[in-house]
C-alpha cells in the first residue's frame, strides 16, 4: 500500500531537481470544511488570502484578490458535428491563440481548440467512426494525441507527425473499442509541455451501448471536470516554466480557479481528468464523506467501488459518483486536494459544490457495471525503466531505459497479436513519474508485488509510479501495426526526453 507519507514525499520532490521543501503548508489547512450539516464551510474563512500574491520563491505573485468559490465553474461546450454522412461524425477544429477571462479583471492568452478553454468536448460512440479536420492557426507546430484510443499511426498525434503552421490535418478515429473517457492534447515534441499547459487539450467522450443500457445519473447530471494547476503574473499571463511544481498554485477546475457548482440532492456523476503537467490530486469531500467509484481510464470497473479518496496523476482520469441527497439543501461542500506542493489555502481546495435544490433521481449505480475479458497467457516480458536527474544540474535529463527520446531509434519490438507483460520501475529516490502506453489499454496486475487494488482493477493507460515503486502490467497489441510512443505522461518529463518508441510488427 502506498501510505499518505509516501504521497506527499513524492508530491514535494514532483519536480527534478527542485528539491527544497518549503515549509507552505498554512495552519488553516487543519481547518474541516464543509461538515454535512449545511453550515458554511470553514475554508470560506480563508477566501481573502487566495491568490493575493502568494511567494513563490521567485518573486512572482498571483494577480489577485481571487476569492475562492465565487465563480460558477463551466461545463465545456459539446462540439457538434459538420457533418454526420457515410457513417461518419465529420468535425472541424481550429487552433488558435485568444484571449480570455480566467482571473477577475484580467484577460489571459491561451492556445485554444476552436477558441474553448479547455477545448470542446466531442461525444462518440463505438463503433462509429469520426473524423476531425485540424487546422493549425497558430504560430508554431502542433500534433493532435488522442489519448486512450486506439487508432492507426497516421491518426495517433505522435511527437514527431507535426501539423505546420497554416496547415491542416484530418485525424480519422474508429472508435472500434469499448467506451472509455478519453481526451485530446497537443503532443509535438519537446513542445507539448507548454502546449498543454497553455491550453490545448479537451475531453472526448467514448459510449457504447453497454454503457448507456445502465441507470447512471446522465444529462444534466453528468459533470466533465478537467482539474489542473497554473501560475499566473500580476498582469494574469500564464506563466510557463519547464518543471516548475512549486510555484503552479492556482487550482482550475474547466478553466476556472476555485470555482463553484450548482448541484441537486441527487446523484451526480463526474467525469474527472487530471490535465496537469505534474500535479497528482488526491481529491477527498471536507466532510471526508463517501464517493462511489465507477470507472478509470479505459471505462468502467467490473464492480463500483466506494471510498473517501481519489487519487489522480496527470493524464489519469476517474469517474465518480456521489449522492448529494444525504446533504440538506443550503449546504456548501469541498472539494479538497489532500497531497502538497503549495499553500493549503490555495492547492488545497479544488472546488466547492453548492447544494441548492431537491431533485428527482431515478439513477443508481448497479452492483456489477461490466464484464472485462479474461487475460491472455502473456508471450512476452519486458523491463522498462524510468529516471531522471535529480541532483540539481542545471539541465536535468528525463531517460527511459538510460536513453532519451530518438524518433530513429526503436526502442521495443512487438509481434502484432502479442500480449506481454511490462514491468515498469521508477528508479527515482525523490521524484515521482508515470507511465502511459499509446494505442492499448491494458491491465495492473501488480503494485509492488502487491495485486492490483480495487481502483487500479479495471482498464489503464496511465498508472502512477511514485519513487522506488514497480508495476507490473499486461497489454494486448492486436489492433494495429506501425510505430507507437510510450513515455512518462508528466509532460514535463517526456518534453525533457524520457519517451521512447516502440514498433508493431
Amino acid at each position: 500500500m502506498v501510505t499518505r507519507r509516501r504521497m506527499i514525499g513524492a508530491a514535494l520532490a514532483s519536480g527534478a531537481g527542485v528539491l527544497v521543501m518549503r515549509s507552505t503548508l498554512h495552519p488553516a489547512a487543519t481547518a474541516t470544511a464543509a461538515d454535512g450539516s449545511g453550515a458554511a464551510d470553514a475554508m470560506d474563512g480563508m477566501a481573502g488570502m487566495a491568490g493575493t500574491g502568494a511567494a513563490d520563491g521567485t518573486g512572482g505573485a498571483t494577480p489577485g484578490p481571487v476569492v475562492p468559490f465565487t465563480t460558477a465553474m463551466p461545463i465545456p461546450p459539446v462540439l457538434s458535428p459538420t457533418s454526420t454522412d457515410g457513417g461518419a461524425d465529420t468535425y472541424t477544429v481550429t487552433m488558435l491563440k485568444v484571449r480570455t477571462r480566467i482571473l477577475p479583471g484580467r484577460l489571459t492568452e491561451v492556445l485554444t481548440y476552436n477558441g474553448s478553454f479547455p477545448g470542446p468536448t466531442i461525444r462518440a460512440r463505438s463503433g462509429r467512426k469520426v473524423v476531425v479536420k485540424q487546422v493549425n492557426r497558430l504560430d508554431r507546430p502542433v500534433s493532435v494525441h488522442l489519448h486512450g484510443a486506439r487508432v492507426p499511426v497516421d491518426s495517433d498525434g505522435g511527437p514527431m507527425n507535426l501539423v505546420n503552421p497554416g496547415a491542416a490535418k484530418t485525424y480519422t478515429y474508429p472508435n472500434d473499442q469499448p467506451h472509455a473517457p478519453l481526451w485530446y492534447h497537443d503532443h509535438a515534441h519537446h513542445m507539448e509541455s507548454e502546449h498543454v499547459y497553455r491550453g490545448l487539450s479537451g475531453f472526448y467522450l467514448l459510449t457504447d451501448e453497454a454503457e448507456r443500457a445502465l441507470p447512471l445519473p446522465s444529462g444534466q447530471y453528468e459533470l466533465p471536470i478537467a482539474l489542473r494547476d497554473a501560475r499566473f503574473d500580476e498582469a494574469g499571463r500564464l506563466v510557463y516554466q519547464m518543471d516548475d511544481p512549486f510555484n503552479r498554485t492556482t487550482i482550475l477546475a474547466n478553466g476556472r480557479p476555485w470555482p463553484y457548482v450548482e448541484v441537486a440532492a441527487r446523484k451526480y456523476r463526474l467525469r474527472l481528468l487530471n490535465s496537469s503537467n505534474l500535479r497528482f490530486f488526491s481529491l477527498r469531500l471536507a466532510d471526508g464523506g463517501p464517493m462511489t467509484l465507477i470507472g478509470t481510464d479505459g471505462g468502467l470497473l467490473e464492480r463500483p467501488f466506494t471510498t473517501d479518496t481519489v487519487d489522480l496523476s496527470p493524464g489519469e482520469r476517474a469517474d465518480v459518483v456521489i449522492d448529494f441527497s444525504r446533504y440538506p439543501i443550503g449546504t456548501r461542500l469541498v472539494l479538497q486536494n489532500t497531497l502538497p506542493p503549495g499553500p493549503a489555502e490555495l492547492t488545497g481546495q479544488v472546488l466547492r459544490f453548492d447544494v441548492v435544490r431537491a431533485a428527482y433521481d431515478a439513477s443508481s449505480v448497479p452492483s456489477r457495471l461490466r464484464t472485462l475479458p479474461a487475460l491472455a497467457a502473456p508471450t512476452a516480458q519486458r523491463a522498462v525503466v524510468l529516471r531522471m536527474d535529480e541532483d540539481g544540474r542545471a539541465n536535468p535529463q528525463a531517460t527511459i531505459d538510460g536513453r532519451v527520446y530518438d524518433e530513429n531509434r526503436v526502442d521495443a519490438r512487438v509481434a502484432f497479436g502479442a500480449s506481454e507483460v511490462w514491468t515498469v520501475t521508477n528508479a527515482n529516490q525523490l521524484a515521482p513519474h508515470n507511465f502511459h502506453l499509446h494505442l492499448v489499454q491494458f491491465r495492473v496486475l501488480e503494485r509492488n508485488g502487491a495485486p492490483a487494488a480495487p481502483a487500479e482493477a479495471g482498464l489503464k493507460d496511465t498508472v502512477r509510479l511514485l519513487p522506488g515503486e514497480t508495476v507490473r502490467l499486461q497489454a494486448t497489441f492486436d489492433s494495429y501495426r506501425g510505430r507507437y510512443p510510450y513515455h512518462c505522461h508528466l509532460l514535463d518529463h517526456s518534453a525533457m526526453g524520457m519517451m521512447a518508441q516502440l514498433e508493431i510488427t
